[in-house]
């Protein structure tokens, strides 16, 4: 019984497979092709789709249908995850039908396909930087869209992502042990990002920075120095009574007091 399942269920994928490729060599029935290429799009077979549908755009200029294979077209790339086609067919479709009814839609999946191609934060952020600028673009002009929660969602994971890379670079300083430095490029962090999820860290970070160039004073700037780590770590946790990081801090705020 199960053998005979598995040679019906072959049969039947040969032949849809040589139906789709019938279609796709077909240069004589656009209807057949459109109805197909529109059944493999709603039941999620969005290569198939794609492929019948770059077919069928250009005899469906001007026509009725040439605005929904056009959307569909940049979506099936969106689908399959092939996100630099998906956002130059919506930008295509944008401009190729300013007055359709799904050009919200279109502008926001333009930007969500640059929020997909945003890599890792170590990496160049070119695409992070266009993803925000399209995600503004996009609130900015549809304001009252059932998509802008969403997109400001988009647009906060994008920010903390340059705000990560940011606070990566300037606690550099810190791991090459320049603490002057790491200090300086600290502050300008915080300052430059006042509200970033990551001002915890680079406070914390500050502070560690504190704590080496205290403990390795002359002896004549110690007393200062010390005391200058207190106020800033009693600083630190008010704003962070909570913090992760309270056993580290207590432990070499001891060392360092121990120096007086």
């Amino acid at each position: 019984m199960f053998r005979i399942f598995i040679i019906v269920f072959l049969s039947s994928i040969l032949l849809s497979c040589n139906e789709y490729q019938k279609l796709l060599n077909s240069t004589d029935n656009d209807t057949d092709k459109y109805n197909a290429a529109e059944k493999y799009y709603n039941d999620g077979e969005f290569r198939r789709a794609n492929a019948l549908i770059e077919q069928l755009i250009p005899s469906y200029r001007g026509k009725p249908q040439g605005e929904r294979l056009v959307f569909f077209f940049a979506d099936s790339y969106f689908q399959i995850k092939l996100y630099y086609s998906a956002a130059i067919q919506f930008e295509n479709f944008i401009k190729s039908y300013p007055n359709s009814q799904r050009i919200q839609e279109a502008y926001f999946m333009e930007a969500k396909s640059y929020y997909m191609l945003s890599p890792l934060y170590t990496l160049d952020q070119d695409d992070t930087y266009t993803g925000i600028d399209k995600l503004q673009v996009f609130i900015n002009r549809f304001p009252n869209s059932e998509y802008v929660s969403e997109a400001l969602e988009l647009m906060n994971d994008l920010q903390n992502k340059l705000e990560e890379k940011d606070f990566e670079i300037s606690k550099q300083y810190y791991t090459i042990r320049d603490y002057t430095s790491a200090i300086k490029a600290l502050d300008n962090f915080v300052a430059d990002n006042p509200g970033t999820i990551f001002r915890e860290e680079a406070l914390y970070y500050k502070w560690l920075s504190q704590f080496e160039i205290a403990i390795n004073s002359i002896e004549s700037r110690i007393v200062d120095r010390v005391t200058e780590l207190e106020r800033s770590l009693d600083n630190f946790l008010r704003n962070y009574p909570d913090t992760i990081f309270i056993e580290d801090l207590s432990e070499k705020i001891n060392i360092a007091k121990q120096l007086l």
